[in-house]
């Protein structure tokens, strides 16, 4: 089997199981992120904080303010990880038996954990500034265990509410909240491919 493959359904069809992954009995799939900062309800906060709907609207301007004068961007500069440890996360995972480690390596919030060369809104440059993915895989592959990395980039374009009353309308904050646009409808994406208009 090839590991490259091509963006179409037959190229995609020709994947099959690998056997480590047959054989491997447990994996730990990790959502951490910015969205622990307020520590509220799930790590779906950040599209929740928006949602009128939802208690974590109410939750969000009782303890931090309206969500046009502190909105989710405000939580970046306090996600700083400074007790961030992967080896010891790793000696955890594998004392626990797992043999496999998964990162969100892009949660929908629309901040990479990794150096993204697509956006200046990542764990790099804003936050821990350190590469967590790149790290975490490192202590991964040291100890002998499997390393993958998720995204959820594709979901972006629609995890954020945009009106009035929201910082997720400014255009300064479109390289995290992707650009405002009406719900339900795909934003043009910032990011660069290659010469060609992408949605996202």
């Amino acid at each position: 089997m090839s590991d490259q493959f091509e963006a179409t359904w037959e190229s995609l069809g020709q994947y099959s199981v690998p056997e480590w992954y047959q054989d491997a009995k447990l994996g730990i799939f990790i959502h951490w992120g910015v969205y622990w900062v307020p520590a509220f309800d799930n790590e779906w906060y950040p599209h929740n904080m928006y949602r009128e709907d939802h208690p974590a609207f109410a939750h969000h301007r009782d303890k931090w303010g309206p969500q046009l004068r502190f909105g989710y961007k405000d939580f970046l500069p306090m996600f700083r990880a400074e007790r961030w440890d992967p080896e010891a996360w790793v000696d955890l995972f594998a004392r626990s038996g797992a043999k496999y480690i998964v990162p969100v390596a892009e949660h929908h919030d629309g901040f990479p954990m990794y150096d993204c060369p697509y956006t200046e809104w990542k764990a790099t440059k804003m936050g821990p500034c350190r590469d967590v993915v790149a790290e975490l895989e490192r202590a991964v592959r040291a100890r002998g265990l499997k390393f993958g990395a998720s995204s959820h980039r594709a979901f972006n374009w629609r995890y954020y509410t945009y009106r009035d009353g929201f910082d997720t309308s400014d255009p300064a904050n479109a390289g995290l909240y992707s650009p405002a646009h009406p719900e339900g409808q795909p934003a043009r994406s910032s990011w660069p491919t290659g010469g060609r208009e992408r949605r996202s």
